[in-house]
């Protein structure tokens, strides 16, 4: 299982700007309960929900999950 996170790109996203993806591809001899397993971690402890699913001829498998970006600003004021 591969897993690799992608930060939405500002100038090409059209509004979509505030997420992160994580995209994870299956290969076809993989089961189908740990891709399951794996998605169900994601979303229960980080927060992703599953953005878009895309099924492969041979049967590779990649699910695109996807999360809000959290942009916190200081309230300790400047620093000295």
């Amino acid at each position: 299982m591969l897993q690799r996170l992608e930060r939405a790109d500002p100038t090409r996203a059209h509004g979509e700007s505030s997420y992160e993806y994580l995209v994870i591809s299956l290969s076809p001899g993989e089961s189908l309960s740990d891709a399951r397993s794996a998605l169900r971690e994601h979303s229960e402890f980080g927060r992703w929900e599953l953005a878009r699913t895309l099924i492969y001829q041979g049967g590779a498998r990649r699910y695109w999950m996807r999360r809000r970006v959290m942009r916190v600003e200081s309230s300790l004021g400047p620093a000295r």
